[in-house]
């Protein structure tokens, strides 16, 4: 069966910009077997020329088109859905190379559109209150994605998932979410290799974001083991009969190769 290929990069390629054991070579072999590949990511620290730099100094061989952000993702959608409207960014780092087409403001009192991007030092008490009191004015609030934590060579860091559901029910209102787990970025990356999503495999650490969102929109999820995957949250899942589990579990990126021959010769 002919199959496409689906990666997640934090947590799965690296960690703080450092390759994990093993992924290089994996990620080298499955070029060589001819897969169709994308980088799909909900980082929002760097832009898709600069995680393609961060990657290749790891050495990795990815080009930026192979790489999908929820920022490019998120600029398409407001092409489509807001064009022309003021945009304030509640982001850490620099992205606005993946958002072309999309007119930015650092006025937040001038914002038609708010989004969020990933969290950090800039989702303080004064800036979420402005987003706040633009959500109850009635502005439209975006979140890049819905990412509840982040993995780090220090360990775990919260990410923007863990703000919006505070700020969906002080404001009353719901706030739409672009990246993963949403299916727009499974959609969109499966479009662009080509496939269909019954043959596309999604490799990721994030259980719910990046392996059972997938499954839901039709694709195979496989969890791998290093990352910010938890042990006890899988036996949690595990537990529920009635619940949906992954299609398959891995220790590490090394094993994707001989789990890629095993499903492509079925």
């Amino acid at each position: 069966m002919a199959l496409g290929l689906l990666l997640d990069i934090d947590g799965v390629m690296v960690t703080s910009w450092k390759a994990l054991p093993g992924a290089v070579d994996a990620v080298a072999a499955l070029e060589e077997q001819g897969y169709p590949r994308m980088f799909l990511t909900n980082t929002t620290s760097r832009s898709r020329g600069e995680i393609a730099a961060a990657l290749n100094d790891c050495g990795f061989d990815v080009a930026p088109d192979e790489i999908l952000t929820a920022a490019k993702l998120t600029a398409e959608y407001l092409s489509a859905n807001h064009p022309g409207k003021r945009v304030w960014v509640l982001n850490e780092g620099p992205i606005a190379e993946d958002m072309t087409g999309v007119e930015l403001t650092d006025d937040p009192s001038r914002a038609q559109v708010v989004v969020l991007g990933g969290a950090g030092p800039v989702f303080d008490h004064r800036a979420l209150s402005q987003v706040l009191e633009l959500m109850v004015a009635g502005v439209p609030v975006i979140a890049m994605h819905r990412s509840m934590t982040w993995s780090t060579a220090q360990g775990l860091s919260i990410d923007t998932g863990v703000y919006l559901e505070g700020l969906e029910k002080a404001a009353g209102r719901k706030i739409r979410a672009i990246g993963k787990p949403s299916p727009l970025g499974f959609r969109h990356a499966v479009d662009l290799m080509q496939v269909e999503p019954t043959q596309v495999v999604m490799v990721g650490d994030d259980m719910h974001n990046d392996v059972l969102g997938a499954q839901a929109a039709a694709l195979t999820g496989v969890l791998v083991r290093t990352g910010k995957f938890r042990e006890d949250a899988l036996r949690d899942l595990q537990r529920d009969e009635f619940g949906p589990v992954p299609d398959h579990i891995i220790d590490s990126l090394a094993d994707l190769p001989d789990l890629m021959q095993k499903l492509a010769d079925k």
